[in-house]
Formats: structure tokens, C-alpha cells, sequence
């Protein structure tokens, strides 16, 4: 691996967009790379680590910060990781929410369908007109 690379080859060796880049160095989970005296942003190995890092965790639904306090505790090795548990335990809890909210959605949605069969017009339609309605329930 080349010891710097700019932005594009970082992109693509972690199939990641460069604007995702940019703005994960907003945010402050990724640093800052030197820049060349052509002030070009210059990544290396760390960079790569570091993004592959935050890509595995997003592809996880973590939020930033949850990332962010997963890259400071990785950031001090040699410190206590039950925060990590702990906090991989609140993520959980937050999934089974997330969860039971869908399978509620899905519920609305199956119900609503069986409002509407065969080909009407869209006046006769049920869906819509119980979309439309004052007593529209979500629950």
C-alpha cells in the first residue's frame, strides 16, 4: 500500500463516497490528513483503517456518535471496554424498538390494504379515502 493517497484512492479502496469522507472528517470521527504542498489531502494506512472502522459500524445502524464513542475507546487500548458492551446493549434495545415500530407499521399497512380490491376507480378506492379520512387512525 502506498504510504499516501489522495482522496479518490481512499474512496475507492473502502468503497466509500468522498463527500461521505469529507464530511466524516466534519464530524471529527475521521482526522484530518496532512495536506501536499499542492494542498491535496493525503490519507494513509490509518485512514484506511479508521474509515473501514466507521463503514463496519454505520453498516450496523450505529449512529455517529455511537461511532465516536466506540473510536475513542479504541483510541485508548489499554482502557476498560465495558463501555463498549454496554454500549452495543443500548444499540440492541434501540434495533428491538425499531423493530416492534416496523412490525406496527406493517400491521397499519396490511390493514389499510385490505381496504381497496379488484380495479376501482380511484373515488371508490378505500385506501385512499381512509387516508383522506378525519378519523384516520396510526395506532
Amino acid at each position: 500500500m502506498k504510504p499516501e493517497m489522495k482522496i479518490g484512492e481512499l474512496a475507492r479502496r473502502t468503497d466509500c463516497r468522498v463527500e461521505t469522507i469529507r464530511f466524516y472528517e466534519k464530524a471529527g470521527i475521521l482526522p484530518p490528513p496532512p495536506r501536499s504542498t499542492g494542498n491535496y489531502r493525503l490519507y494513509g494506512k490509518r485512514h484506511v483503517e479508521r474509515l473501514l472502522f466507521i463503514r463496519r459500524c454505520r453498516s450496523l445502524d450505529m449512529t455517529l456518535d455511537e461511532v465516536g464513542r466506540l473510536l475513542q475507546i479504541r483510541d485508548t487500548p489499554r482502557d476498560d471496554c465495558s463501555a463498549v458492551s454496554a454500549l452495543l446493549d443500548d444499540h440492541i434495545r434501540q434495533v428491538d424498538v425499531r423493530i416492534a415500530e416496523l412490525e406496527q407499521l406493517r400491521d397499519q399497512l396490511n390493514s389499510l390494504s385490505l381496504r381497496c380490491s379488484g380495479t376501482r376507480t380511484a373515488e371508490q378506492c378505500g385506501i385512499l379515502q381512509q387516508l383522506g379520512s378525519t378519523e384516520f387512525n396510526t395506532d
